[in-house]
């Protein structure tokens, strides 16, 4: 301390009860990571993001939800992401071709579609076939998503055509369409069945099986914060089993 400047702290601190005030602490960082995931994952993700915080101080998670198809198109153009959560492997590749992933993606869980229908099933459908009675009005997704990709799959194993009234360009417009009345039936995935409670009904058909859907994970190349992106997606595949489960998400 320079000499001249000594009466006036000591001022100063008679001022302040003849105590020097104490030096002020510095404000604490957060990191956060940037998560692109699948519009499936919207409700378990967001409970495991909570989970990952709290065992993680400082760190904030960030959720992006889509259809997979416009996430990897938009992480391909140059969108700024640490975590890359795709309901397909197929979606998954497309950003893995470009060059953008840091590590090989690993698959964390795996869902299968589901009928869904509002309370009551007023148009009575019992299983994939209705889907083709021109009566009923029906919500798929858009062939260029993986519910619809999957949903496509299972109508060819069982040789049936059907109309779509509406395309959706992600597996929770199918449900809201669903869930407000909109539609006699959708297909979704049987997570999002649970999700809804007993806002829809869901009528689980054999099929499916033929379509089960696999979800990688996989740390972007360019990530802001690869440390913290690392054990996000550690997290997710090694510590969130019960939670996915929880949701109706099966094992990989």
């Amino acid at each position: 301390m320079r000499r001249g400047l000594l009466p006036a702290v000591l001022g100063a601190a008679v001022l302040l009860g003849g105590c020097a005030a104490a030096p002020a602490s510095e404000p604490e960082t957060t990191t956060s990571v940037r998560v692109f995931a699948a519009a499936s994952l919207t409700d378990v993700f967001g409970r495991i993001a909570g989970e990952f915080e709290d065992a993680h101080p400082g760190v904030e998670v960030e959720l992006n939800f889509g259809g997979s198809s416009g996430l990897s198109a938009q992480l391909v153009e140059g969108a700024p992401a640490d975590v890359f959560a795709a309901a397909s492997e197929d979606t998954m590749a497309i950003v893995a071709d470009a060059g953008l992933l840091a590590a090989p993606p690993v698959v964390f869980a795996r869902n299968r579609l589901e009928i869904a229908v509002p309370p009551g099933n007023p148009a009575g459908v019992t299983g994939l076939a209705d889907l083709a009675r021109p009566e009923l009005t029906v919500a798929l997704c858009d062939a260029g998503v993986p519910c619809g990709a999957a949903a496509a799959e299972v109508f060819d194993a069982l040789g049936v055509a059907a109309a779509a009234d509406t395309l959706e360009q992600d597996v929770k417009a199918v449900l809201t369409k669903v869930r407000l009345g909109e539609v006699d039936a959708g297909l979704v995935y049987r997570t999002d069945v649970l999700a809804a409670g007993d806002e829809v009904e869901g009528i689980p058909f054999p099929e499916a099986e033929a379509a089960v859907t696999a979800y990688p994970i996989a740390v972007v190349a360019d990530a802001a914060t690869p440390e913290s992106a690392e054990a996000f997606v550690r997290w997710v595949i090694d510590d969130s089993g019960a939670l996915l489960e929880e949701a109706g998400f099966a094992a990989p």
